[in-house]
């Protein structure tokens, strides 16, 4: 994968590598088991428990969407870096703090302790919210001589992105895998103080790796930065829009000599190029700018019609950890599988098959479609939509038969906590979820890169981030709104903490119901979509 078609990534890219995943580890050692610590140390119920993670993991995501422009605008990648990571550190530090707090026989002021706790968790989604972003960004700029986007002109570059994106996904992936599997055991086992100060060590470590490799980056020259700033010039483009609708003229900002264009009723398309394509190409102009938006808006459908697969991706580390502790969970007479291990599943899935979907599928896909990937990217996050819908659907059948187990235990008289339903009939749903994260998220995230335009790289990565954060507030809103409605007149919740009682399986089958009809607009919406490579072909043939 690291050298197909002799196309190879430099040593900063593979350091930058390193780095993202060892953040990875850093963050799934704290985010993946956070849900057991909130009811079992901090004593919430299950579903104020999911729905506190679901809130802090989509507000972390969400964050570099807020960031990104300032980036992109005003800010340098490398001391955003170091700035966000300094912070990132601090809220691990702090959350550090609270557990050795909460372990100390004088730890009664509860309420205290639950907002320095949220402080800490929300410190860290500050320090993550410019570091992921700008991370990602700053290793694609270390790619050789790379000036325009991966699908404009050059396919061997295009590749090479490709590539990038698939081993900067692995070392996120091997990062991941290893903070859900080694952290959750020893969280479980030795205790949460030492479960999250191994998570704030591999953090501190990573910014210093970081900073050795300063030597060795590209760092790439803002040309134009003090003039192109893409928030001031997309606010001065909507007043300029809505002079035109008072006026009847159009205003182009950032000119020294303002220009007006009388509107004309005849369409301004394939008429005096000449003079236009100066202006579209312009990054101070009006015109560059308003296309931009343009872009941005024009991916909002397939960005809406994603959400449900993130929320889909909310429920390993929520309910099916909560529903794996009421399980069968015996390797012999003295270990137990912890629940949040299960969570490696994807990784692990992700780490193995990715190598054969670069090796395997792509060149069979390639003979058949013609295609240089073999697949096209929206087809590609297609594919892991629907494998996702079924691993829902597998998903609510186990938790079916595990409260079939259940009740025919009470009938029986017998109420133990675990059901005898081992926690490896979970792991179809993990595997499947792996699969769909291979094909879904490493497509959105060239998706994104792909069709923003060329001065906005960091926000294309806080578009993709920004998914899975709206995502897990609409996991959120759709826990209340469920909870409410089937609590309504004294009924049973459907997230009881008795998990014997509640009906996830009522839950998973409504989640797998919505990603499918999900998946049905987004085929209609990606038939009619037009890539930007193909709509700067037209204009070159409108030229």
């Amino acid at each position: 994968m690291a050298g197909s078609g002799g196309k190879r990534l430099g040593t900063s890219c593979f350091l930058l590598i390193v780095i993202s995943g060892m953040e990875r580890f850093a963050y799934k050692g704290v985010a993946s088991n956070l849900v057991t610590y909130l009811t079992d140390v901090v004593k919430m119920s299950n579903s104020a428990a999911a729905k506190t993670v679901n809130s802090w993991c989509g507000f972390t995501s969400m964050l570099p969407l807020l960031v990104a422009p300032l980036v992109d605008s005003y800010w340098d990648r490398y001391p955003t870096i170091l700035v966000s990571s300094f912070l990132y550190v601090a809220g691990l530090v702090a959350l550090t703090s609270t557990a050795f707090t909460r372990a100390t026989p004088a730890a009664n002021k509860a309420s205290s302790n639950s907002s320095f706790l949220f402080c800490s968790l929300y410190l860290i989604s500050l320090g993550q919210g410019g570091y992921n972003p700008s991370l990602q960004a700053f290793g694609a700029d270390q790619l050789d001589g790379e000036e325009e986007l991966p699908s404009s002109k050059d396919d061997q570059k295009s590749s090479k992105k490709t590539m990038f994106f698939q081993w900067w996904y692995f070392g996120v992936c091997s990062g991941s895998l290893m903070g859900v599997t080694l952290m959750s055991y020893i969280q479980d086992t030795f205790g949460w103080i030492i479960g999250f100060a191994i998570p704030m060590i591999s953090m501190v470590i990573s910014v210093v790796v970081f900073m050795c490799g300063s030597r060795i980056y590209t760092y790439r020259e803002n040309d134009q930065a003090m003039d192109y700033k893409p928030i001031f010039n997309v606010v001065q483009v909507i007043k300029a829009t809505a002079l035109r609708l008072m006026k009847c003229r159009i205003i182009l900002p950032n000119e020294t000599n303002v220009t007006e264009l009388e509107l004309q009723e005849t369409p301004l398309f394939c008429q005096n190029n000449s003079s236009t394509a100066s202006l579209v190409g312009n990054p101070k102009s009006g015109f560059y700018v308003l296309e931009n938006a343009k872009v941005l808006l024009r991916l909002l459908p397939i960005w809406i019609m994603l959400l449900m697969f993130a929320v889909i991706f909310q429920q390993p580390p929520t309910f099916f950890t909560k529903q794996g502790m009421t399980m069968k969970r015996n390797i012999g007479s003295n270990f137990k599988v912890p629940p949040a291990t299960l969570q490696s599943a994807i990784t692990l899935s992700i780490i193995l098959l990715m190598p054969l979907y670069d090796k395997i599928m792509i060149p069979i896909t390639r003979l058949v479609t013609s295609n240089e990937k073999g697949i096209s990217v929206m087809q590609r996050m297609g594919i892991g939509m629907f494998v996702s819908v079924i691993a829902m659907v597998i998903a609510a059948v186990v938790e079916t038969k595990r409260l079939k187990i259940s009740r025919e235990m009470e009938m029986l008289g017998s109420q133990p906590e675990t059901v005898p339903f081992s926690i490896f009939w979970l792991l179809p749903q993990y595997i499947l979820l792996g699969i769909s994260d291979i094909f879904t998220v490493v497509g959105i995230q060239e998706f994104f890169y792909s069709e923003v335009p060329r001065r906005m790289r960091t926000m294309a990565f806080a578009l993709y981030t920004s998914v899975f954060g709206v995502g897990s507030y609409l996991s959120t809103l759709l826990i209340a709104t469920v909870e409410a409605v089937t609590s309504s007149g004294g009924r049973q919740s459907w997230f009881s903490d008795d998990m014997n009682e509640a009906r996830l399986d009522k839950y998973y089958w409504f989640l797998a119901s919505l990603s499918a009809l999900s998946f049905v607009f987004y085929v209609i919406l990606s038939r009619c979509y037009t890539s930007i490579k193909d709509l700067d072909l037209e204009n070159e043939v409108c030229k």
